[in-house]
C-alpha cells in the first residue's frame, strides 16, 4: 500500500451542490441522492429486515464517496425498533474528501432534519487523510464506522470480517475498471456470510460475469432514476473453494471475561468489552491499577515515522489515531485524564537522518496536523531552549499519565467491572463446561470465565504454558529532574522547555519544576533499585539533544525503575493465543501453514508485550481482541494483524521444523 493519499477535488455548483467526476457519476442530484441509497442499497438488500433482532450486522461497500449510503443506512438503523444491536459499516475509499470539502458537500445534499445531526456527526468524527484502517464510532459504539483509505485492489483483499450484505458502489465500470474487477469480487466472496446480499446500480455484462464466477447469483430488477435496471442478489456458491471461512464470534453462552493484569493493556481491555455489554473480572497481583510499567509519571506518543512505511509504522499509526479519538470519548464522557496537548518535538539524531527523514515526509505527503518537518531554528522556537538538530513535529503527539488512562478506562466500565486486586495468577485450565479456571499460587480458585485475556506481561505466556512466546524484559530507569530547587529557577534551561522533545532520549516538561527523562534501556537486568549512573546516563542524552541542559547534571534526582516486557521482533502479542499441543501432534500437515491455519486455543487471548509503546498500542489491541471476541470487523488490515499474532513465533518453529 502506498502512503500517499490523493484527496477528492471538489468544484460547487451555483446552488452549492458539490460537482466533480467522482461524485457527479453516481448522484445526479441532491434531492435523489439519499432516494437512491434507500432504493438501491437498503431495499436491494433487504433492509431493515434482515438485521432485526441481531446482535450484530455487517456491510461492506466498495466506494464511500460522500458518505450518502452510511448516512441513509444510520437513520433507517435509528429508525427501526427491532434494529440490531451493533451495525458495522465498512467501506474503502480511494479519493477521500478533506473534512472541510466533505462537510460543505454534505451541507445540501441533508434536506431531511432528521439525518443532518447525523451527517454534522460524520463531519466531525472525519479522520485523518492518512492511509490505513480507522475506526469511528457512534451512538456509544453501537453504530461503528471502519473507514479504509486506499486502493481497492490492494485494500479489499486485506480485510477480515463476515459481511452480511455488500453494497457495490464507487465508479461506473467503465470509469474504473479496477474497482469491478474479478479479483475484487473474489476477495468480496472470501468474507461473505452464509446468505450475504448485494445490491448495485450497475448492470454491465463485467459485473455480472465477476458475480457469477465469485459464487454470487443475481437478478436484474427495475432500476431507479436515470438507472433503468439494477441487480440484486445473494452470496449461492455452488462449491466451496474458501480456504478459510470469514470469522464468527466466540461459542460462550455468557458474556463474562476474565482480565489478567491491570495496567495499559488490561484496563483497555476492560473498556473495549464492557463497551459491548460484557462482565470483566479483573486480576491484579499489585493493591491497584497501573503499578508495574504503566505507573510511569508520564509517557510519550506519537506515530512511527519510517523511510519505507513499514508494518511497523503502518500498526503504530493506526494504533496513534484510535487512541486519539478513544481518549477523546473518554473525556467526552467526563473522565479525566492527565495529558499534554500542545504537540511533540522529534530531534534528528544527525544532518544524515534529518535529510533521510525530510525525503521520506516530501514522497508520502503526509497531512501537516500528522507529522511536519521543521529547521533547528523552528524547533528551537518550539521547545524554547536551544536545540542541536532540526526534525519534524507531531502536533497531535504528546504526553499523558498512563494511571490517569487506566483510571478512566475502569471507570467506564462502571458497574459491569469487577475489581480484584492482591490475586497473583498462577495457572488457568479449561474445563469441559467451556470454561476457563484461574488458580493462584495456593492453587486456589481465583475465577471462572468462557473468555481469558491475558495482560500481565511477562507473566502471560508462563500463566499460559507458551513454550514460542520468547518475551524478554528491560529494565528502564527514569529520571525527574527537580529544577524548582534553584535559587534562580528561570536561568534553568529545563525550566523553559515548553513541549515534550524526543530524540536520543526524551524530555517531558512536568508540573512544579520537574522534568522527566529517560529512560535507560538493560536488557534482562532485574536490579529494582535506582543507579545514579542511570540518572547520569539519562541527562546525558538529553543534553546530546538540547545543549544547554548538561547544568541539569547539578540538580537533583529522583526516579523510577520499571520493567517492559518485549519480543524479539518487538511487536506485542495481541490475539487469540494458539493450541501448542494440538499444533504439535498435527506438525507435518503445518509446516506450510498460515496464521489462519493454527489450531487455537478456545477462549484464550493475549495482550501482552508492549514495550515502550503500551500508550500506542493498548487501545487498538484491546478493539482488536474485543472483535475478535464478538466475531466483528477487525480494526486493522489481517496482514497487520498477523503480525501481531500470539501464534507467529509457533508458526515459524513449524516451518523451519524445530518445534520442540
Amino acid at each position: 500500500m502506498t502512503a500517499s493519499l490523493t484527496p477528492a477535488a471538489l468544484a460547487f455548483n451555483d446552488n452549492g451542490t458539490p460537482f466533480s467526476p467522482l461524485y457527479d457519476d453516481v448522484y445526479h442530484s441532491a434531492a435523489g441522492a439519499f432516494a437512491q441509497s434507500e432504493a438501491v442499497f437498503l431495499r436491494g438488500n433487504a433492509l431493515p429486515a434482515r438485521w432485526q433482532r441481531r446482535r450484530n450486522f455487517t456491510i461492506l461497500e466498495t466506494g464511500f464517496g460522500l458518505g450518502v449510503n452510511f448516512l441513509a443506512t444510520w437513520k433507517a438503523w435509528r429508525d427501526d425498533a427491532a434494529r440490531c444491536e451493533r451495525l458495522h459499516f465498512v467501506s474503502v475509499e480511494k479519493h477521500p474528501f478533506v473534512a472541510a470539502d466533505l462537510r460543505r458537500a454534505l451541507g445540501p445534499l441533508v434536506a431531511d432534519a432528521s439525518i443532518a445531526p447525523l451527517a454534522q456527526q460524520l463531519a466531525d468524527a472525519w479522520p485523518m487523510l492518512v492511509p490505513g484502517t480507522h475506526r469511528l464510532e457512534f451512538e456509544g459504539g453501537r453504530v461503528t464506522l471502519t473507514l479504509v483509505f486506499g486502493d481497492a485492489t490492494e485494500t479489499v483483499p486485506t480485510l477480515w470480517l463476515r459481511a452480511d450484505a455488500f453494497y457495490l458502489d464507487g465508479f461506473a465500470p467503465a470509469k474504473n475498471p479496477d474497482l469491478w474487477s474479478l479479483a475484487i469480487f473474489k476477495a468480496l466472496a472470501r468474507v461473505a456470510g452464509e446468505g450475504a446480499t448485494f445490491a448495485t446500480w450497475s448492470s454491465a455484462g463485467d459485473v455480472k460475469r465477476a458475480l457469477e464466477q465469485s459464487g454470487f447469483e443475481y437478478r436484474k430488477v427495475e432500476g431507479f432514476g436515470t438507472k433503468r435496471a439494477m441487480l440484486v442478489g445473494r452470496f449461492a456458491p455452488r462449491w466451496r473453494v474458501r480456504r478459510y471461512e470469514p470469522p464468527l464470534p466466540a461459542a460462550v453462552t455468557e458474556r463474562h471475561a476474565i482480565v489478567i493484569g491491570a495496567g495499559l493493556a488490561g484496563c483497555a481491555m476492560v473498556e473495549r468489552l464492557a463497551a459491548r455489554g460484557w462482565h470483566i473480572t479483573l486480576l491484579e497481583r499489585h493493591h491497584a491499577a497501573a503499578q508495574d510499567a504503566s505507573g510511569n509519571p508520564a509517557g510519550v506518543f506519537h506515530p512511527m515515522i519510517s523511510r519505507d512505511d513499514s508494518s511497523a509504522s503502518r500498526i503504530t499509526r493506526a494504533g496513534f489515531l484510535y487512541a486519539l479519538k478513544r481518549w477523546a470519548e473518554l473525556e467526552r464522557a467526563g473522565l479525566n485524564l492527565s495529558r499534554g496537548t500542545g504537540g511533540l518535538l522529534h530531534l534528528a539524531a544527525n544532518d544524515e537522518e534529518a535529510l533521510a527523514m525530510n525525503d521520506a515526509l516530501a514522497t508520502f505527503a503526509w497531512p501537516a496536523n500528522y507529522v511536519r518537518p521543521v529547521t533547528r531554528e523552528d524547533a528551537q522556537r518550539m521547545a524554547g531552549v536551544a536545540v542541536a538538530q532540526p526534525g519534524w513535529f507531531y502536533e497531535q503527539g504528546g504526553w499523558i499519565q498512563p494511571a490517569s488512562v487506566c483510571a478512566a478506562q475502569c471507570e467506564a466500565a462502571g458497574g459491569l467491572l469487577e475489581r480484584r486486586f492482591g490475586v497473583q495468577a498462577a495457572r488457568i485450565e479449561r474445563s469441559g463446561d467451556g470454561r476457563w479456571t484461574v488458580f493462584d499460587e495456593a492453587n486456589h480458585v481465583v475465577a471462572r470465565a468462557p473468555i481469558v485475556i491475558l495482560a500481565n506481561a511477562h507473566d502471560a505466556a508462563r500463566v499460559a504454558g507458551l513454550r514460542h512466546a520468547p518475551t524478554r524484559s528491560i529494565r528502564g530507569q527514569l529520571t525527574l529532574v527537580h529544577s524548582a530547587h534553584h535559587s534562580c529557577r528561570a536561568a534553568h534551561p529545563l525550566a523553559a522547555l515548553r513541549v515534550p522533545v524526543i530524540g536520543e532520549g526524551y524530555a517531558i516538561p512536568l508540573a512544579n519544576g520537574i522534568t522527566l527523562t529517560g529512560a535507560t534501556y538493560e536488557l534482562d537486568d532485574p536490579e529494582a533499585s535506582m543507579r545514579e549512573a542511570g540518572h547520569v546516563e539519562n541527562v546525558e542524552r538529553v543534553s546530546q539533544m538540547l545543549p544547554d541542559t548538561r547544568a541539569a547534571l547539578d540538580a537533583t534526582f529522583t526516579g523510577r525503575v520499571g520493567f517492559r516486557c518485549v519480543t524479539s521482533d518487538r511487536l506485542p502479542m495481541l490475539g487469540q493465543l494458539a493450541d501448542e499441543s494440538a499444533a504439535a501432534r498435527d506438525a507435518v500437515r503445518l509446516r506450510g501453514a498460515w496464521p489462519l491455519d493454527l489450531p487455537r486455543a478456545e477462549g484464550l487471548y493475549g495482550a501482552f508485550a508492549y514495550g515502550s509503546r503500551g500508550l500506542v498500542w493498548a487501545a487498538l489491541g484491546a478493539e482488536l481482541i474485543a472483535s475478535q471476541i464478538e466475531g466483528e470487523p477487525w480494526p486493522l488490515e489481517r496482514d497487520l494483524a498477523e503480525n501481531l499474532d500470539p501464534g507467529r513465533f509457533l508458526l515459524r518453529a513449524l516451518r523451519q521444523q524445530t518445534l520442540a
